[in-house]
């Protein structure tokens, strides 16, 4: 039995298709790895030894830790960078931080009616958290996660997330600039993914916005008059359950949601720097395009001294001129 079904799955107009899901000692999953393809992998046990993390056993040893979380006044969680709130903008964030120890953060979980705010929580797993939860955390499988870092090349450790949803929370499309394994504790996540090369149809914000690396459109509503490219987006789909390790490639946008009615959701994420030395060759691969265009976008703001002149700049330089049928 699945442990889930379609009707709690929301709703888009998206053309998407499946994620390959590969037992973990499938050579094809080394191959997916090393050529920045997402793939689900069945059978790793990187986290079948903290399948007990449930709130009850989490609040018996983080009791008085002070956590990382978010509240929003709807299902939507958007990540934001306060560095880059400046005193003219009119931005108002769709979820705000709220640091609360463990124990309150699991009350109001367990309490949380229709109407409450909702939470979520991501908190970096390190020594100061409570010597049981770095005793569990010492028993996940490393030597398979490491092996396939080694496989693959990639730089550091940079950290390890530890995340808690409530039911039916949504991280909007975004991307990331780290790889990133997510492994699934307690309960069902969806995942729609996107290529870099579907940037154009994603419309992310520009670099200088808070929202940085964050999709414009609204899924649940795209405005299409806004945002037409979206209507030719195409992604993968993929429901990651307990025991499961997703792949997001970096740059790969990704949308997340924990299922409707299917309780609250524990996962962990393990953050690794891009390849130790990643050469940019012709033909460009298409996450190197974006790393282009956010330097490009990058130069222009900081000389110009002035973001919001940024985009009339570009349409300067390729207006007429890069869009002419004379070329």
């Amino acid at each position: 039995m699945a442990g889930w079904n379609e009707s709690q799955l929301r709703k888009y107009n998206i053309k998407m298709e499946k994620i390959p899901t590969l037992q973990y000692d499938d050579p094809k999953v080394d191959s997916l790895l090393t050529n920045n393809k997402p793939v689900l992998i069945k059978g790793s046990k990187l986290v079948s030894r903290v399948l007990k993390w449930d709130l009850d056993y989490l609040t018996e040893h983080m009791n008085s830790t002070c956590c990382n979380v978010l509240i929003s006044k709807n299902h939507k969680f958007k990540y934001y960078d306060q560095k880059k709130i400046t005193p003219n903008m009119t931005f108002k964030p769709i979820s705000r931080p709220s640091p609360m120890i463990f124990s309150e953060f699991a009350k109001q979980i367990k309490d949380w009616k229709k109407g409450d705010s909702r939470l979520y929580m991501q908190q970096v797993l390190n020594n100061s958290i409570s010597q049981r939860i770095v005793n569990d955390f010492v028993k996940f499988n490393w030597d398979w996660i490491i092996s396939k870092q080694n496989v693959c090349k990639w730089g550091s450790l940079t950290s390890n997330l530890l995340l808690i949803a409530q039911e039916g929370n949504v991280t909007p499309c975004h991307y990331d600039e780290q790889q990133n394994m997510f492994a699934s504790i307690r309960g069902y996540k969806r995942f729609i993914l996107f290529p870099p090369s579907e940037f154009e149809c994603l419309y992310p914000h520009p670099v200088h916005h808070p929202y940085d690396r964050q999709s414009q459109v609204e899924f649940d509503n795209p405005d299409y008059i806004k945002f037409p490219k979206f209507k030719e987006a195409r992604g993968y789909e993929v429901i990651v359950g307990p025991e499961d390790v997703l792949y997001i490639p970096m740059y790969w946008f990704h949308h997340v949601e924990s299922l409707m009615h299917g309780g609250y959701t524990v996962s962990i994420n393990f953050w690794f720097k891009a390849e130790s030395v990643e050469k940019i060759e012709y033909p460009l691969l298409d996450h190197h395009k974006i790393v282009i265009m956010r330097n490009v976008e990058k130069m222009l703001a900081e000389a110009l001294h002035d973001p919001s002149e940024v985009g009339t700049m570009l349409k300067t330089i390729v207006l007429g001129r890069y869009t002419s049928d004379t070329n």
